[in-house]
């Protein structure tokens, strides 16, 4: 299976398609409008993340700029009825990934249909679904839709564990007042061998509906 792709971009084709030429094999691969934008120019070199998708008459594959976009398309396809081709379509819609990852996790099934090639069942299942996986990736992500690295906010107490630290900003980040985030983190206990994600899911269920 094809993980990742690096190399240089050969060529741009019709229907958001690209040409990665990695060692003189030339990989066709399906990008959304998000990656299409991020890209370089032709003859400059790229890097794809890339979903392997084996069908039993082709091979096709979905390339990545972020590691953000391919994080939330991997969730995507686990909803009901919606394949790569179509988690690509939502990927393209004119939202990036950490916009459709808010609207996700707000439940906002308005905000979501507002999206090309989103329909009205659609929202509904991706929220009924992927709210609160939307709601750890948010968490997990900075304002850019990089992946926070764990460590210790300004203004933070001394004496708080990092990750504790971490975890509040990222609550005030989604929406959840200064005050609700700490009093969340308060409750949590930072043992050994404990990872963020447990951190994340505890915070969370403090977390007022």
């Amino acid at each position: 299976m094809i993980g990742q792709l690096r190399g240089t971009l050969a060529a741009r084709l019709a229907n958001n398609h690209v040409i990665v030429d990695c060692g003189g094999v030339g990989y066709e691969v399906a990008c959304s409008g998000y990656t299409l934008a991020a890209l370089p120019e032709v003859d400059l070199p790229v890097t794809l993340r890339v979903f392997t998708h084996a069908q039993e008459n082709k091979i096709a594959l979905y390339g990545f700029a972020t590691a953000a976009e391919r994080e939330l398309f991997d969730h995507l396809i686990t909803v009901k009825n919606v394949g790569p081709s179509t988690a690509m379509a939502i990927l393209s819609g004119g939202a990036e990934p950490r916009t459709i990852a808010e609207l996700i996790a707000k439940e906002d099934t308005a905000g979501l249909t507002k999206i090309k090639g989103v329909g009205k069942k659609t929202a509904e299942l991706l929220v009924v679904e992927l709210r609160e996986k939307c709601e750890l990736l948010l968490l997990s992500w900075n304002a850019a839709g990089v992946p926070r690295a764990v460590g210790l906010p300004s203004g933070a107490r001394a004496t708080r564990h990092p990750m504790l630290g971490e975890v509040a900003a990222a609550l005030v980040g989604l929406g959840w007042k200064p005050i609700e985030a700490e009093q969340a983190v308060a409750e949590l206990v930072v043992g050994p061998g404990i990872t963020l994600e447990t951190l994340v899911r505890a915070a969370l269920r403090n977390m007022p509906r």
